[in-house]
């Protein structure tokens, strides 16, 4: 087949916060030196913003030594955080509020902003533009250009192609961009990412990488009830009464708005829980339920979160590129914020890919960036941290909280902990596990997954290739249905996946149309069955504000 080919200095792979970072930090660099580098990134996405998920409370270091006026810029950053409070729900009906000295010191959020992160990389993404950056959202990258050992770009997904692998009359292949350095920064679980990391073995000695699954709905809520600038977090029930470890939070922001969720670290064993389900009848719980009683869900989403922190962290280098961001897994758990870390791994990689061009190198492995992404302060907070996500896991909600406490507020433990147990090899037989009975929900503080897909303004082309690709078509009901009950079904927050009984017996249904490309199936599937790919351009959610 023949494709255009396009060839740029510089190729980014996704429009977050840390591929945006690194893209503006190299136009500004070669703006600062005189000299023309060509930036190109691509977004599968409708629009930069359209797939972003995240909390969001954020630190303003990074942005702020990215556009030190950002304030005069207009960055969306309106809302500073104004009150702090962690609970510990002992019941469906009960709560200790934790004392603010006895919060770990990452938790605290002073001086931060509560935000909308997909609005942010919106702006990031307009000052992208100004700079010179080429972006083309609705261009998924499918596959890598690898040639002599090293990664020489990548290829924008065909277009379409109808679900028989047919091409339709509106057939179009995709573009070949090619680059002297291809930066990856898909966000957690990035597929080409993913793969990258297994061809160059770049996570060789360091701990499986651990996620969890974050559930996130924004709410208008009763204006007598906002609190502009407050923040919640908590943790145990409904959580600790399935074994299961992980948190909520719930922020006031502006407009008479809250934002509501729920992270599930996957590494729970219990294949009857459902983080969907978990989520919803949580918010029933009183601490939260005060607040979104009498008010109106707006809108929907789920995405995985990389939490393994520096444990986990690859090497981030290969030849012909850089993996970054949440891509690699830069998230500091310990803080429940990954973004200001992840632009500084772009920073860092602008500045890397800078020297290494302006010394007239291309496609080699840019071996500077490890050094000087360990001398900076993400790398200093990671590892200040590295013990959070492997306490937690070893010592469970209060022996883990005990420890962090000691380690982070008293004085540094002077060990480190590891977890060597994959996510998707903690599940335990469904016979062995207690079923949950989840309530129906009440449509109106809980709800159910197809009208929650709906408000997440989900959608793909129906004549298209299925995205979600199983090894093997028999596992799902051969293994996975009778030792597991099928996980599939529960840990999946948008009902991709169903078993089926019709006429002719069991089958096992993929809804590939209701995917929010969260990649939960692709982490925590038993048999590592399922893999996430790119569907057509632009489908998914499109989240407004989120």
């Amino acid at each position: 087949m023949q494709r255009d080919v396009m060839e740029y200095d510089v190729v980014i792979v996704g429009g977050g916060p840390s591929g945006l970072s690194a893209a503006c930090r190299i136009k500004q660099l070669a703006e600062e030196a005189g000299q023309e580098i060509s930036v190109c990134l691509v977004e599968k996405g409708s629009e930069i913003g359209a797939h972003i998920l995240s909390g969001a409370v954020i630190e303003d270091r990074a942005l702020t030594e990215l556009f030190p006026n950002w304030k005069e810029m207009g960055a969306p950053l309106n809302t500073p955080v104004k009150g702090d409070e962690v609970y510990f729900l002992t019941s469906d009906e009960k709560s200790v509020k934790t004392p603010h000295w006895a919060i770990p010191k990452p938790m605290h959020n002073d001086g931060n902003y509560i935000v909308s992160l997909g609005n942010v990389c919106r702006w990031l993404g307009e000052q992208a533009e100004a700079l010179g950056v080429e972006i083309y959202p609705g261009f998924p990258a499918a596959s890598l250009i690898i040639e002599n050992d090293a990664v020489k770009g990548v290829v924008t997904g065909d277009m379409g192609v109808a679900e028989d692998g047919s091409q339709k009359d509106s057939y179009m292949p995709g573009m070949e961009l090619r680059a002297k350095y291809t930066v990856f920064a898909e966000g957690c679980r990035g597929h080409l990412g993913k793969e990258l990391i297994a061809k160059f073995n770049l996570d060789a000695g360091k701990d499986p990488q651990h996620y969890g699954i974050g559930i996130k709905e924004l709410w208008d809520i009763d204006p007598a009830k906002h609190q502009e600038g407050l923040v919640l977090h908590g943790a145990g029930w409904p959580l600790s009464e399935s074994g299961s470890t992980g948190g909520f939070f719930l922020y006031h922001t502006e407009n008479n708005q809250v934002v509501v969720g729920l992270i599930t670290d996957l590494s729970y064993s219990n294949p009857h829980v459902s983080p969907f389900d978990e989520f919803q009848r949580m918010k029933h719980h009183p601490v939260l339920k005060q607040y979104l009683e009498g008010g109106k869900r707006v809108s929907y989403g789920a995405r995985a979160i990389a939490k393994g922190g520096l444990n986990c962290l690859p090497k981030m280098t290969f030849p012909g590129g850089l993996v970054i961001g949440c891509d690699a897994g830069t998230l500091n758990f310990a803080k429940i914020k990954g973004t200001h870390t992840a632009m500084k791994s772009g920073l860092v990689a602008a500045e890397e890919m800078f020297k290494a061009l302006q010394a007239d190198r291309a496609n080699d492995e840019i071996n500077e960036y490890t050094a000087a992404f360990e001398a900076s302060w993400a790398w200093e907070e990671l590892h200040r941290s590295r013990n959070f996500g492997p306490a937690m896991h070893k010592f469970g909600t209060f022996g883990g909280a005990a420890f962090n406490f000691i380690d982070q507020n008293i004085f540094p433990i002077p060990v480190t902990l590891h977890d060597k147990t994959a996510d998707h090899e903690m599940l335990k037989p469904a016979a062995d596990c207690k079923k949950i009975d989840y309530p129906k929900p009440d449509g109106k503080l809980s709800f159910d997954k197809l009208g929650s897909v709906f408000v997440g303004n989900v959608n793909h082309a129906e004549d298209q290739p299925c995205h979600l690709k199983l090894t093997d078509a028999s596992i799902p009901l051969s293994q996975n249905l009778p030792k597991y009950n099928e996980p599939a079904q529960r840990y999946c927050p948008a009902g991709v996946y169903e078993v089926v009984e019709d006429e002719n017996g069991q089958r096992f249904q993929i809804n590939s149309q209701n995917c929010v490309h969260c990649k939960t199936c692709d982490i925590k599937d038993p048999a590592q069955n399922i893999t996430w790919v790119t569907p057509e351009g632009g489908g998914g959610p499109n989240y407004p504000n989120m």
